[in-house]
């Protein structure tokens, strides 16, 4: 967890990256007996050792025999764990397929559409697809493993018996004593044994260490996104603002500008709306700014410099974002509300100012236990909200921070006419003094900001007020008479 932190969202959205972490998190729990087995080992080994040298010294061809009847095995073994890893390296997306249809078919976040549309059938019938071949290869795996073993097994039983039956034949021809009969046969009995264990520790060890070279390969991955070696602080308060310079970026695997020749300016304490259709570029021009990822071309500057000459830790906790897909944590209220600024979390008054600021605080007053019910129907006395409340909590939380830059993406989409109102003209108070940004679609709202930007295939189109674009006549004034055709 502590690593996977450091990670950059690109990382994250890689799904080559996450099957390297779901392979790592599955070793962290499966290899804890290893060093047991290490420090058996080298004790098996001295007694081993002890043994051996009695029996060279009486009989060296046993110990021949001893290394022809378990090493076949032993190679055989190690071959088969290296089998077994390569099966188990190759089906990890499977893997991750069937914990994500398990989880579609079992957690409460999905049961009404999976109840509305009768998926049940259908996602038992995909999960079994996967676990029908998953099985098929390892019964293959296991019945070559089985066909070898017992052969191995075989060869070895009958240098077992040769070596007793040679012990047995001298003694009779008077080489040996009855003494040395007891000895040999005792000592080759125990021999064997340990041998036999020493060696398939060896091949569960190596078959281990194939595996804990996943947990190791995933603490290599290092970030791309850090801070330099002597890093600015994040000017308190902005002066100039934030300036975006012939900026382009294209996301990893993409042949696709998200933004391309993107020159803009964000002035302090000026309210600014992005709008555009889906895909226009808007939340990558967050995503940018925050620092999730960098530009391919271009730069940002904050207060003339260079974002990346910044600390990141000190940019991001002067950011205040909200993202449309945020998180709801099933968490108590006041700590779903204190994770906008974690070290506040115990910080009563300050998390109860932030559900006034969002109007969250009328929605917590109905609760059975305040800011301290939990939310979500995850856990036990669980609480669920609507979408419109849910949305009022991630609201409070960016209210947390005490954040130069304020950046809401589509933050009000599942509330009402009433609400939507209402927090937007509590964001233009609290934004006084701040940059604030505001990726919007709904035109009713967007008037309220000081400047609109209309961005279409990753470039600005169109810059100016509610008033100067409707009345240029360009693409504001069309998509806006789109929807307000909608309301006559």
């Amino acid at each position: 967890m502590e690593h996977a932190t450091t990670l950059d969202l690109e990382q994250f959205e890689s799904s080559d990256q996450q099957d390297q972490l779901e392979r790592a998190r599955r070793q962290v729990t499966g290899r804890t007996t290893l060093l047991t087995q290490i420090f058996g080992q080298a004790q098996d080994v001295l007694t081993v050792l002890s043994l051996a040298a009695g029996l060279l010294a009486y009989a060296p061809w046993l110990i021949v025999l001893i290394l022809l009847a378990l090493l076949p095995a032993f190679v055989g073994e190690v071959h088969f764990n290296a089998q077994g890893y390569r099966l188990n390296y190759f089906r990890t997306p499977e893997r991750r397929q069937l914990d994500y249809i398990r989880y579609l078919g079992s957690s409460v976040e999905t049961a009404k559409e999976v109840k509305l549309y009768g998926l049940n059938t259908f996602l038992v019938e995909r999960f079994r697809g996967f676990a029908d071949r998953m099985y098929a290869d390892n019964r293959r795996l296991a019945t070559r493993r089985a066909a070898w073993g017992t052969l191995f097994a075989a060869l070895a039983s009958c240098a077992y018996y040769l070596a007793y039956a040679l012990i047995v034949w001298r003694t009779v021809q008077g080489e040996f004593s009855i003494g040395d009969l007891t000895f040999l046969s005792g000592s080759f009995l125990r021999l064997r044994g340990l041998l036999e264990g020493l060696l398939l520790g060896f091949s569960q060890i190596a078959g281990q260490a194939l595996y804990l070279e996943d947990l190791f390969s995933f603490f290599d991955v290092r970030p791309s996104i850090a801070s330099p070696a002597n890093p600015r602080s994040f000017p308190q308060p902005l002066k100039s603002g934030i300036m975006f310079e012939n900026v382009g970026f294209r996301y990893p695997d993409s042949d696709r500008w998200a933004v391309r020749h993107l020159s803009l300016t964000l002035t302090v304490g000026e309210a600014v709306a992005l709008v555009g259709e889906n895909g226009a570029g808007k939340t990558t021009i967050v995503k940018l700014l925050a620092r999730l990822y960098d530009p391919t071309e271009g730069r940002i500057l904050l207060d003339g410099y260079d974002l990346r000459e910044y600390d990141l830790a000190d940019l991001r906790r002067h950011i205040g974002v909200i993202f449309q897909d945020f998180v709801r944590f099933h968490f108590t209220a006041g700590e779903n509300i204190g994770a906008g600024c974690i070290e506040a979390t115990d910080d009563r008054s300050r998390i109860q100012q932030a559900a006034e600021r969002s109007l969250a605080d009328r929605i917590i007053q109905r609760l059975p236990h305040g800011y301290d019910q939990p939310l979500g129907k995850r856990f036990h006395e669980g609480a669920d909200l609507s979408g419109g409340e849910w949305q009022k909590i991630a609201i409070a939380r960016a209210y947390m921070r005490d954040a130069e830059v304020l950046i809401l993406d589509e933050p009000t989409a599942a509330l009402d006419a009433r609400s939507e109102y209402e927090v937007f003209q509590r964001f233009r108070d609290l934004s006084l003094g701040k940059t604030a940004i505001l990726i919007l679609h709904r035109f009713s709202t967007v008037r309220m900001a000081d400047r609109i930007l209309v961005l279409e295939n990753g470039q600005v189109v169109e810059a100016g007020s509610h008033e100067q674009l409707v009345a240029s006549g360009g693409r504001y004034a069309e998509l806006f008479e789109l929807q307000a055709s909608g309301y006559r």
